[in-house]
């Protein structure tokens, strides 16, 4: 298949390589875009989350579609585009095609994440339309851990709580604000809101509150019965550096292994503090992921 597409024919205009073609996927492409993405479920483990969800690769109400490269008939490659850029066994080498689809269908996007050779790849395709990052983390290691945390969880972290909404939210738009440099309410209020309280209602939510106050919290942002993926892990500032966040992620392991086997995250290569807490509970490398943001 993608053997027969020598790296030296010159591509059609629409940028995709001769014999290759991208289209929006539909429901009878469901069980196709599945075994794709289970060819890597860590890495895949977004949209693999996705179709747990939707039981569906079609486009969704809200107007994100799933974008397929077929070559010969074979899906060989697919991304997710919605509010983000999402890749899913693609090639760096098709990723020009995908950028130019995706740029056609008009959207703006956040951001793109995912293995990081394809995640620069879709990068450079869309600079040709004239899109530029406002960043590019370009070095995100891709860690997991399968088994019981090397240290002691503290028993303290527990499932967020629809009461405890009104607590929940600030900690979580505060995380938000020190990662991607922005505050997440400068669209509204209304749809992170709205995300926020539905990790909550689905059991994803991890966080121990005191005296009113989030000391920890942390979301499991994908969840399938292979592997779940943390994200949004935030520690209090004013209890930061005292040695707690290891504790903290030991439980957030525990919690995240009754859903599933595997707990996987991506962090900045730069948080080198992050980096060392994660490594101290149990977590390894597996690959490294990228995001440009816009």
């Amino acid at each position: 298949m993608l053997s027969r597409v020598a790296p030296w024919l010159a591509s059609r205009k629409d940028g995709a390589p001769a014999g290759v073609v991208v289209r929006v996927l539909g429901g009878s492409d469901t069980s196709r875009l599945r075994d794709l993405a289970r060819q890597d479920a860590v890495a895949n483990v977004f949209i693999l989350s996705h179709l747990e969800t939707a039981g569906s690769a079609a486009p969704t109400p809200g107007g994100a579609s799933i974008l397929g490269v077929f070559d010969g008939g074979t899906l060989v490659g697919a991304c997710w585009a919605g509010a983000n850029l999402v890749p899913v066994q693609l090639d760096p080498g098709l990723a020009g095609a995908v950028a130019a689809a995706a740029h056609r269908s008009g959207r703006r996007y956040a951001s793109i994440f995912g293995p990081a050779d394809t995640v620069l790849a879709l990068y450079a395709g869309l600079q040709q339309f004239g899109q530029t990052a406002h960043e590019i983390r370009e070095d995100q290691p891709l860690m997991t851990i399968s088994g019981p945390p090397a240290v002691a969880p503290n028993p303290l972290l527990g499932l967020g709580q629809l009461a405890d909404f009104d607590k929940i939210l600030p900690a979580c738009a505060a995380m938000f604000e020190e990662e991607v440099g922005y505050s997440p309410y400068l669209g509204g209020r209304e749809y992170y809101s709205r995300r926020v309280k539905g990790l909550i209602r689905e059991g994803h939510s991890l966080v121990h509150l005191d005296a009113g106050e989030v000391v920890f919290k942390a979301e499991l942002g994908a969840v399938t019965p292979d592997v779940t993926q943390v994200q949004g892990v935030w520690m209090n500032p004013a209890l930061r550096g005292q040695g707690l966040s290891a504790g903290y992620m030991a439980a957030v392991v525990v919690l995240a292994q009754t859903r599933a086997p595997v707990t996987s995250l991506y962090v900045n290569s730069f948080n080198t503090r992050a980096r060392a807490t994660y490594e101290k509970v149990g977590f390894r490398q597996v690959g490294t992921f990228a995001t440009v943001l816009f």
